[in-house]
């Protein structure tokens, strides 16, 4: 296989890592990163031209925001009836509902913004990841057996201020690559009195402001010409990212309807002790 193909080819398991662990509580990041060391599709991998720091910033925001565009598409008929009714007149109006979202984004854009350099520098290596994965799992199963049954909001449309808030708090803990957004904020959810499903969707809308608005702070800070190579291989890892994320989020709704989220936990455990030996096997350098 040439030296383009396997670029390519790896930005296609990067796009479909990044799909597939976007909106399940495992840490979508957390999962690129550790998929990028074992194999090889991370900065300074071999040929420099390709693996620049510059474009696999750039990747990382793109596929991201093709698995954003799966929300879009899936829950279009919520988003378009907030934007038909914005009255702020009425209790469930689109006004309140982005209102609401808007609150719940403060709490992690003000520390995002604040420690951005802090985080990246110090954060975003597989130790720490790896040790997030666990520590996020032990939170999930205490949090799943203390909260869980307490909820009393059962749609996201009767979420409160105050709540939102809450949720917002907790959003912060993924500032921490390998805790998860998606399981910090149903975390929140469950002790803001959210059922597991509403939790989620809250959460599913949560990322459409803040995660946009990270990849537009990224892509202003970027500055990177591209090749015919890198341009296939982004749009590729787009449109997988987009793909899986339609068919695993729906996928993940119709799951926790009916089932708790501790097999996530117990794979989050697993997945870190797994990478303890590869670390002591120096697979995965650390």
């Amino acid at each position: 296989m040439s030296i383009n193909l396997l670029f390519i080819f790896k930005a296609i398991v990067i796009g479909i890592v990044e799909g597939f662990t976007e909106f399940l509580p495992v840490s979508s990041t957390g999962h690129m990163i550790i998929v990028g060391h074992l194999i090889g599709f991370m900065e300074g991998a071999i040929p420099s031209s390709l693996y620049s720091k510059e474009y696999i910033s750039m990747f990382e925001v793109v596929i991201q925001l093709g698995a954003i565009l799966a929300i879009v598409v899936l829950y279009w008929k919520k988003i378009m009836d907030t934007l038909i009714n914005f009255s702020p007149k009425h209790k469930n109006s689109g006004f309140m509902f982005w209102s609401k979202i808007i609150v719940a984004c403060i709490p992690a854009g003000i520390l995002g913004v604040k420690f951005d350099d802090v985080i990246t520098e110090n954060l975003f290596h597989a130790v720490p990841v790896t040790i997030a994965l666990f520590v996020g799992a032990i939170w999930m199963i205490y949090a799943e057996n203390k909260f869980k049954g307490k909820s009393i909001t059962k749609s996201i449309d009767d979420i409160s201020f105050k709540q939102a808030f809450l949720i917002g708090i907790f959003q912060c803990l993924a500032l921490w690559p390998g805790m998860s957004r998606s399981a910090s904020t149903i975390i929140g959810g469950w002790i803001a009195g959210l059922s597991t499903v509403a939790a989620a969707e809250f959460s599913f809308f949560l990322a459409l402001p803040v995660m946009v608005g990270a990849s537009l702070v990224s892509f202003i800070k970027m500055q990177i010409t591209l090749n015919s190579v890198q341009i296939i291989a982004l749009t590729l890892g787009f449109i997988v990212s987009f793909i899986v994320a339609i068919v695993v989020v729906d996928k993940f709704i119709g799951y926790l309807k009916n089932k708790d989220m501790k097999v996530f936990a117990y794979y989050r455990i697993i997945i870190s002790i797994i990478l303890c030996v590869l670390f002591l096997t120096k697979i995965i350098s650390i």
